[in-house]
């Protein structure tokens, strides 16, 4: 079918879910149909919404009305109905519809020629890995932490101690924005100057991830100039500005930078088990839609923890073969070494183990977090177990010990 195709959890009465289907096609396209004289039928026929399935889950009750079941209603849109972006999108497949009661969107299936439309992320998987010439492993990243209320001159000696670890990239912290202390321009020059230098010494290059905010309307200028100052990535709270925008700066010939999306905000739409929009969906399919090189959301096991098959799903959304280009999966909060053989099982090489106290909590500090974090990928890779490995490791039988 032509245009897309919204797939809705909803509850209701056994046999009940065949008008309700029909209202949600009529009600956010033509309106009615059945009223409609013949004429205005076939000239409404392109644009009236279309039933594709109904799936009763006849055991599967609502756990606060036992005479209610769960159902999935799959509806599609034709694309005579609304512009190909993702504002017009939403609205049309959940709009209105995502005031109506308990109903959650799951999923949306663009057909092909509306998915042209959406190029995705400029750089994706394959070309960060050319950059950083890394391509038989995991990329590791570490987080700025504890940095607001502090100058540049902490922040860059923070970055050296991260960079020295062996960590792949850094991002700021997404509470650090303007400010007098740290301004934007400053961290992405001071950190440039100390990755050269950590690169220079080692011979290992981290790329840094400035977090852009401001007002929606300063945003492209800034990243205008994050370009001009040779910045390595953009760090961009996405769900608080909207999916459009990361698009419109993605797209932009003039910032070509790579984008990473964190889902701060995220959870006021996708935590309920019954309102909003399923977490694999918006952090995952139309964040990578919207162009985004890395999206970032709770892992299955630290300490935010986003339900396990959600997250699992969420990191195929994002590395599923597609005309799309691969986005790396960042499953984040509370992650330490010792979880580095289930982060990898999970979600294979093609992914980033990122840490903020895990790598900054280690007693030989934030060098001795990242090697610990490299010491681990190593012995997975080998097929060396963490605690033999570790007799080998001193920072990793240290983080071990410390976090198990």
């Amino acid at each position: 079918m032509s245009g897309v195709s919204a797939l809705y959890q909803v509850y209701g009465k056994p046999g009940s879910f065949e008008k309700r289907a029909d209202g949600i096609a009529l009600g956010l396209t033509i309106g009615s149909w059945t009223d409609l004289p013949l004429i205005e039928q076939e000239q409404l026929k392109k644009h009236k919404g279309h039933v594709v399935s109904i799936n009763e889950f006849e055991h599967t009750f609502h756990p606060l009305k036992p005479d209610q079941i769960k159902a999935e209603i799959k509806i599609n849109y034709p694309n005579a109905n609304f512009s190909a972006d993702l504002p017009a999108i939403l609205t049309t497949v959940f709009g209105k519809l995502s005031l109506d009661g308990e109903v959650k969107l799951l999923d949306l299936e663009f057909s092909p020629e509306l998915l042209d439309q959406f190029p995705g992320p400029r750089f994706g998987i394959e070309s960060i890995r050319d950059q950083l010439e890394v391509y038989n492993r995991p990329l590791i990243m570490s987080i700025f932490k504890g940095v607001i209320g502090r100058d540049i001159h902490y922040l860059a000696e923070q970055l050296r101690h991260q960079a020295l670890g062996g960590v792949d990239l850094v991002k700021d912290d997404e509470i650090l924005f303007e400010n007098p202390l740290t301004p934007f321009e400053k961290r992405i020059t001071t950190a440039k100057k100390v990755l050269q230098e950590v690169y220079e010494e080692t011979g290992h290059r981290t790329l840094y991830a400035v977090n852009l905010s401001g007002r929606t309307s300063q945003l492209k200028a800034k990243a205008q100039k994050a370009k001009e100052l040779g910045a390595d990535a953009l760090l961009l709270n996405v769900h608080a500005y909207g999916l459009d925008v990361l698009q419109e700066l993605v797209e932009d010939d003039n910032i070509q930078l790579p984008f990473m999306a964190h889902p701060a905000y995220s959870g006021a739409f996708t935590s309920s088990s019954f309102y909003g929009v399923a977490t694999p969906l918006l952090l995952g399919k139309l964040t990578r839609y919207a162009g985004a090189d890395f999206s970032l959301f709770p892992s299955p096991y630290g300490s935010v923890a986003l339900e396990k098959t959600a997250a699992l799903s969420l990191g195929e959304e994002l590395t599923k073969i597609s005309t799309v280009k691969r986005t790396f999966p960042v499953p984040s909060a509370g992650i330490h070494p010792g979880l580095v053989p289930l982060l990898i099982e999970d979600y294979g090489f093609d992914s980033i183990i990122n840490a903020g106290g895990g790598v900054h909590g280690h007693p030989a500090g934030a060098t001795g977090g990242g090697l610990a974090f490299r010491q681990a990928v190593t012995a997975v890779l080998e097929g060396i177990p963490l605690k033999e490995a570790a007799q080998q490791y001193s920072e990793l039988k240290t983080a071990l010990d410390l976090w198990g």
